[in-house]
Formats: C-alpha cells, sequence, structure tokens
C-alpha cells in the first residue's frame, strides 16, 4: 500500500463512518452502521474505487453509506469470500475508478454466472475474455447500482420475486401441460423474468437469453444496450 492510498483509505473510511453512523443513529443503530460504512470506506479507499472527479462516483459513495448499507454489508462478506477464494482474485483494472469492486471468483453460488452482492461483484471469470469483461461492465454493474438505487428493498423484492416466480413457473408448467422441462420453465419464471434480471440482461444486449423458456416471457428487451448507445455516439452502426 503506497502513502496514497492509506490516506485516501483513512479518509474514505471516516468519511463513510460518520455518515453511515448519522444515518444509522435514526434508526437506532449508530454503531453497527459506522462499522459498515467505514469498513466500506476503508477497502474501498486503499484500492481507490470511487470516482471522485465525477458527480457518479460521489453519488455511489454516499448510496453505499446510506440508504444503501445494507446491500454494502452484503458486499463486506463477499470481500471475506473473495479473500479466502484468492486466485484467481481481484480485478483492479475493472475495479479503480469504476465505483465497484470485482473479483474473477468469489461468492459463486452457481458455475459460470457472475453474481454482485452490493457494490461487489463475484465470478466474473477469465476477464482477459472480451465477453467476460463485458459481462461486468454491462450486466453485473446494472445490479450495482440496483442494489445502491434500491437500498435495503433490494433483496427483498429480488428474493421476493424468486420465490415467487418459481411457485408461478411450477403452476404454469403443471397447468399449461409445457413440453418444455419444468427446471426450465421454473428458472425462467423466477430468474430471468426478474425484473431486475430483465433489465441488466438487456442493457448486456442479451435479451432474450438462451437460458429463456421459448413460450414465456417477453422477446423485446426492456431498454436499449449500452452496446447500442455506444454505437450511436460514435457514430458507428449498432450491431
Amino acid at each position: 500500500m503506497t502513502d496514497r492510498d492509506a490516506g485516501e483509505a483513512a479518509i474514505v473510511g471516516f468519511a463513510g463512518a460518520t455518515l453511515a453512523g448519522a444515518v444509522g443513529a435514526a434508526v437506532g443503530l449508530a454503531v453497527p452502521a459506522a462499522v459498515v460504512g467505514g469498513l466500506n470506506g476503508v477497502l474501498s479507499g486503499w484500492r481507490r474505487v470511487y470516482d471522485w472527479r465525477s458527480p457518479t462516483g460521489v453519488g455511489a459513495f454516499v448510496l453505499d453509506s446510506s440508504w444503501a448499507l445494507p446491500t454494502t454489508l452484503s458486499g463486506l462478506v463477499a470481500h471475506v469470500i473473495g479473500a479466502v477464494r484468492s486466485a484467481p482474485g481481484y480485478s483492479e483494472a475493472l475495479s479503480r475508478r469504476q465505483n465497484r469492486h470485482v473479483y474473477a471468483r468469489g461468492f459463486q453460488p452457481r458455475a459460470n454466472f457472475a453474481t454482485t452482492l452490493g457494490n461487489v461483484v463475484n465470478g466474473a471469470g477469465d476477464l482477459r475474455s472480451p465477453r467476460r469483461a463485458k459481462l461486468v461492465t454491462d450486466h453485473e454493474d446494472v445490479h450495482v447500482w440496483q442494489a445502491r438505487g434500491f437500498g435495503p428493498l433490494y433483496p427483498v423484492l429480488y428474493v421476493g420475486w424468486t420465490v415467487g416466480g418459481a411457485i408461478g413457473g411450477v403452476a404454469l408448467w403443471a397447468l399449461a401441460r409445457r413440453d418444455e422441462p419444468l427446471t426450465r420453465v421454473v428458472e425462467s419464471c423466477a430468474y430471468y423474468l426478474n425484473p431486475f434480471e430483465y433489465w441488466a440482461y438487456s442493457r448486456d444486449a442479451h435479451w432474450p437469453p438462451n437460458g429463456l423458456a421459448a413460450s414465456i416471457g417477453p422477446r423485446r428487451p426492456l431498454v436499449r444496450s449500452f452496446a447500442s448507445r455506444r454505437s450511436t455516439a460514435t457514430g458507428a452502426m449498432p450491431v
């Protein structure tokens, strides 16, 4: 760690603890909130994650240290798992001044699928692959900001849809006597049609995804992909 990294870690840690503590005090949780905000600030400052030159970076820090503290806490758990599952480990190239932390492994309950907890992307895989790097920038980063924007509501809404979608998928398969396997129908309803995933897959220009049951769900993306927006901005034809 350089002196500059240590200085940023100390400043961001103090600011995170102060802001989070003030927010937590409103619900009688000043000390736990300050610990979460401080730890996130120290780690993010040490790794120089927040882009302080951009309003986006400042906003990311403020949200991580206030409204989104519950999801920031889940990110701290992901850091511990990422440290245990060390090699291949942390990706500085996709983290520094990107307002997120990225691990090639980390918390990964499903093989080949990335998982985002708070401001931490896990299971990014071989980031030498352009596709895996794009998965981080165009899909998982959407989840990072969903967690910030929806704050404590995000895990409740996400898990609630997953459970309800699974039940609905079983009922849909049983009542409609579908030819597609039960597992595919349930996965489509519980995972792919989750609005948070529909949003992220659309931004990544991967809608409809390969795992979506052929007879279920919309065929059109929810929103315009980042790739098409970048192509329009540069004057290139979208692919």
